[in-house]
């Protein structure tokens, strides 16, 4: 099984970078278009998820694949990608350099192994995460294949805590951290895994926004916490489309009463 979990990894390094390559000659020169939810789409986004789609289909044959461009039902497989072949369009398409390509790779539903590359930064993480799964997997979280870990610091008007553009509303008098909004969802909950970041809420991201980061972060030990419904188990044949999960990860568990309360307000 480990052989198997070096493929996998080595598979979403060498596809990331190779796509993240091509990705780094469109960025800011390709013109956008808004899709029926308000993103945006551009040609660099269909691109790499063809060309991700493609690699998965010639390595992993019967693997399922869902993704942001493409199929987005479940497939009823025991195995499944998913991917968003360019997370923080609307960065990428003004020419701010912070977006990334990310890989999860479920197994009956639930993430199992996760990789992100952010091609400006050549930062690339990863992470895998058993859970019940039952799998003999390796264990940890890594940018650039160095170890990651939350932080156990206690927050300050030195800490940072990320929001999406969505959820400006947590923004009070007397918040405990200094906000930032990166615009990338995978980046945003990545952040607290490394430690940079206290906490981070998106309020809504699509299961292909997730499914890497919710590995990493929990493999890097950070508390994940949906806000509205659980995301994984996935259920085949549903369309996830339209469906978001907004979501709140802390560096620990221990930092909710900190921050719970001005989700409520």
């Amino acid at each position: 099984m480990i052989d198997f979990w070096t493929t996998v990894l080595e598979f979403a390094g060498t596809t990331c970078e190779k796509v993240g390559s091509q990705l780094i000659q469109d960025f800011g020169q390709v013109s956008s278009d808004q899709k029926a939810d308000g993103s945006l789409v551009t040609k660099a986004d269909k691109w790499a998820d063809q060309a991700i789609r493609d690699t998965i289909i010639a390595n992993f044959n019967g693997y399922g694949i869902l993704t942001e461009e493409g199929n987005k039902v479940l497939p009823d497989t025991n195995w499944c990608w998913v991917v968003d072949p360019l997370d923080g369009t609307t960065n990428f398409a003004r020419g701010l350099p912070l977006w990334s390509i990310s890989l999860g790779l479920l197994y009956k539903g639930t993430p199992i192994f996760g990789f992100v590359y952010v091609p400006t930064l050549r930062e690339s993480y990863h992470g895998f995460y058993a859970g019940n799964s039952g799998l003999d997997t390796p264990t940890g979280a890594f940018r650039n294949h160095h170890p990651i870990h939350t932080s156990n610091d206690v927050p300050s008007g030195n800490h940072f805590f990320n929001l999406c553009s969505r959820s400006t509303s947590v923004i009070q008098k007397d918040f405990p951290c200094k906000i930032r909004m990166l615009g990338v969802a995978s980046y945003n909950f990545l952040t607290v895994a490394k430690g940079a970041v206290l906490g981070g809420i998106e309020a809504t991201p699509k299961i292909w926004d997730i499914a890497a980061a919710w590995v990493i972060v929990q493999a890097a030990g950070g508390t994940w916490i949906s806000l509205k419904s659980e995301p994984f188990p996935a259920e085949p044949g549903v369309d996830y489309s339209n469906i978001s999960y907004p979501t709140l990860v802390l560096s620990r568990s221990e930092l909710l009463p900190t921050f719970e309360p001005f989700l409520s307000k």
